[in-house]
């Protein structure tokens, strides 16, 4: 049977450089504005805090900022 991941949040676990799919889906959420961030233009994210980011001045303000 077929399962499309489109439209699916997917589940990422973030590694230094890298991330490993957990499970399928097409995007993942921003953990500062939530917005949707296709797997495809994902390049900010922390392995510490297992966070993704839109871009890179949220993530710098992020991780710069209070926790």
């Amino acid at each position: 049977m077929f399962t499309s991941s489109a439209g699916r949040l997917a589940r990422l676990h973030y590694l230094p450089g890298t991330f490993r799919q957990l499970s399928g889906g097409d995007h993942v959420v921003c953990a500062v504005t939530g917005a949707q961030i296709p797997l495809d233009m994902l390049r900010y994210w922390s392995a510490e805090r297992q966070e993704a980011y839109a871009s890179a001045d949220i993530a710098t303000k992020r991780l710069l900022g209070p926790v």
